[in-house]
């Protein structure tokens, strides 16, 4: 059995309801993210194994955000 991992992701230039929507379906799309909340600079993801962070900064820094933080 896995150990959930959480990682938290400070995300720069949000600013509204639609980015935090962005983000949110970018992370849906990542079969190892198990669960997430997406808020105003901000991202809390529950994967369900250990993967290269990088990925998920590369989805989200294409929509046009900047990754900083915990990857």
């Amino acid at each position: 059995m896995h150990k959930n991992i959480e990682k938290t992701i400070y995300i720069e230039g949000m600013h509204c309801e639609g980015c935090i929507n962005r983000v949110s379906n970018v992370l849906s799309n990542i079969k190892e993210v198990k669960t997430y909340q997406v808020e105003l600079g901000k991202a809390v993801i529950i994967l369900k194994k250990d993967i290269d962070l990088n990925i998920i900064k590369e989805k989200i820094e294409n929509l046009g955000f900047k990754v900083r933080g915990e990857l």
